[in-house]
């Protein structure tokens, strides 16, 4: 059975773990050796026990626990060769890195992750599809523009992480400079309440049961809001909507075929 936990998803720090009975795979990590330890102990589970991290891209709230947490584990580091050659130096040397191409699928045990590529403002981003033993799990972060790609990809998912960074409106009337405001609503920035509303539109289907909202902005957006105009988009269809805690991990979600 596939399962996975969000264990942590704002803009201070990003990490999903994605697991099965006989393997435990990172996405990312945004967070402090000790501050993952803890997290990670809440679900019985060591550090070093985890087979491999995977990364999207290279910023700081995904990033800057990756060196240590290798250092400390050797444990297998998975990133494009765009993303490694633009790592931050205060990362630090990454001892068991390999690097793979956007497109590229990643084995794993039972677990098969499939990357593909994405438009954010970082070097060569990808995010991931994650199957096992029939179940498909979709994720996509980070990521400006909702493209045919994307599409085909997290077609047949039956469940969903998705960004839903921010509200429109409220971006506009918040606090944030007019060109922090251009870089978050271009096609290189983050994913709306809107954009999700269309991406859900297009990949509802009857296998599809979950779909958890993350990376919402604490000042741009609510979870409430998020999450009532996913709905809207789903109310047909007995899918649950979540949103993804910005700080602490998730309920352990199961990804039922």
């Amino acid at each position: 059975m596939l399962r996975f936990v969000i264990l942590g998803s704002s803009s201070s720090g990003n990490a999903l773990l994605v697991f099965s009975k006989t393997t435990r795979l990172l996405v990312d990590n945004g967070f402090s050796y000790k501050r993952l330890s803890q997290t990670l102990a809440g679900l019985g589970i060591l550090p070093e026990s985890l087979d491999a991290v995977v990364v999207t891209h290279e910023h700081a709230d995904h990033v800057k626990g990756i060196g240590v947490l290798a250092r400390r584990t050797n444990m297998p580091v998975f990133m494009t060769h765009g993303c490694a050659k633009a790592l931050p130096e205060y990362v630090g040397h990454v001892p068991n890195l390999n690097c793979f191409e956007s497109g590229d699928t990643l084995r794993f045990n039972d677990i098969e992750a499939t990357s593909f590529a994405v438009s954010h403002d970082a070097a060569d981003p990808v995010n991931y599809i994650f199957h096992s033993n029939g179940a498909k799990l979709g994720m996509t972060t980070d990521c400006g523009h909702y493209s045919q790609l994307t599409r085909a990809r997290l077609a047949g998912s039956n469940a969903l992480v998705i960004e839903a960074n921010y509200c429109p409106d409220m971006l506009r009337c918040g606090p944030y400079p007019p060109q922090i405001q251009q870089r978050i609503h271009s096609r290189m920035g983050h994913m709306s309440n809107l954009d999700v509303q269309q991406m859900l539109r297009e990949l509802r289907h009857e296998n599809l049961r979950l779909v958890v909202l993350s990376h919402i902005s604490r000042d741009n957006n609510t979870p409430e809001l998020a999450c009532r105009l996913a709905r809207e988009v789903l109310h047909d269809f007995p899918i649950e909507v979540t949103a993804a805690p910005a700080d602490g991990a998730s309920p352990v979600f199961e990804v039922m075929p």
